[in-house]
């Protein structure tokens, strides 16, 4: 099979000739609800959230689907008048849904028999502690935000792939010959029809680049997007926070696969590996670990760099806050992001800054420029 690397190797860099998109405008701030929904009230339904977010600046909301306090995602997907009246409800508040979530329930599509007890709270009760039944509920939840999607007007959706490798990270023991192979085209078969349940749909799966996934850098995920033939809805939600926590090139990675991306969490973080811990962590709670996540603009990510890179590729979705600092309060993390968010995004120039002094289009006069031709250049 041939590798993404190979055929992106004759791409220009951003402005080049193959830079072929149009520059956008990104559209925000948003801010993903997951981490601030709570039992306690407004945090309790997405009346609360809703009128909590747009006090704080938002514009858009990413609900999380496995959170029936927020939504009901089975509903979502038979009902139009359901999903009309989500809809009117944010806007009561002037937000809209950005997209829909499905972290927990793609996490169970592929899930190693390790995680079968912490992961098994993600699932439904009756199918809790059979792993083949919660395998099944987790790809009709897929197929279910997908129709949900659609009714929403939406056409993206972010989710995990799942972790059949994962517990197999370092090759020591070292790795049996094939197990690789075998795992990816595992999770190729499995996602394969709901890649094309989401593309009957018109609606783009994008999966979040995450450690503990099998796609967690960008090796992982062209060896699954070979194994899925290129599929088109197989895309990319960049979070940078957890590219800066392997220590990898957040920014290049965007030069390498924004034809993919499109979706976008503004998370923040902080990687400062001492003496005695670095990338693995040590086995500490975050606030000991080397690699931190932080509230955007308290960490060591350049996202004056990121904007402009996303800008300048033309992507067109959403600036998406998510929230997960070690230190500062949540109140403080969504005022301060939603501003910050807001500070960043770039109002993209209609024209060049000196096309005031750009001559008309004459092809004689470029040739007798370039001393190809003497002819007449009227």
């Amino acid at each position: 099979m041939s590798s993404m690397s190979d055929r992106n190797a004759a791409k220009a860099p951003l402005g080049g000739p193959q830079a072929a998109k149009a520059m956008r405008t990104i559209k925000g701030p948003a801010v993903f609800l997951a981490q601030f929904a709570g039992d306690a009230p407004p945090f309790n339904t997405l009346d609360g959230l809703a009128g909590w977010a747009a006090e704080k600046g938002f514009l858009g909301v990413q609900i999380p689907s496995w959170d029936r306090r927020l939504f009901d995602v089975e509903t979502a997907a038979e009902s139009q008048d359901y999903c009309d009246e989500i809809k009117g409800r944010l806007a009561e508040h002037g937000l809209v849904v950005t997209e829909l979530a499905s972290h927990l329930q793609g996490q169970l599509v592929a899930l190693h028999p390790a995680f079968d007890i912490p992961a098994d709270s993600f699932a439904a009760p009756e199918v809790r502690a059979n792993p083949q039944a919660r395998q099944e509920w987790a790809v009709r939840q897929l197929l279910a935000a997908a129709r949900a999607s659609r009714r929403l007007g939406l056409d993206r959706h972010v989710t995990f792939s799942g972790s059949l490798l994962w517990p197999y990270l370092y090759p020591y023991p070292q790795w049996p010959e094939g197990l690789i192979n075998d795992a990816f085209d595992e999770l190729a078969r499995r996602w394969r029809p709901i890649l094309d349940a989401f593309d009957a749909e018109g609606v783009d799966l994008c999966y979040e680049i995450h450690p503990t996934e099998d796609l967690h850098d960008g090796l992982t995920f062209e060896m699954f997007l070979d194994r899925v033939d290129d599929h088109a809805r197989c895309n990319i939600m960049y979070d940078p926070s957890h590219l800066l926590l392997q220590s990898m090139d957040y920014l290049a990675y965007i030069d390498h696969y924004h034809d993919r991306i499109k979706m976008f969490h503004v998370k923040d973080a902080e990687f400062r590996p001492t003496g005695k811990t670095g990338a693995y962590g040590g086995f500490q709670p975050w606030l000991s670990r080397a690699g931190r996540f932080r509230s955007p603009g308290d960490g060591q990510i350049d996202f004056g760099g990121i904007f402009s890179k996303l800008a300048g590729y033309g992507f067109d979705g959403w600036a998406v806050l998510e929230w997960e600092c070690c230190l500062k309060h949540p109140e403080d993390g969504a005022a301060e992001g939603a501003a910050f968010i807001k500070r960043h995004i770039i109002h993209v120039a209609e024209r060049a800054f000196d096309d005031f002094v750009k001559a008309d289009a004459n092809r004689a006069a470029n040739r007798a420029i370039l001393g190809l031709d003497a002819g007449d250049l009227s």
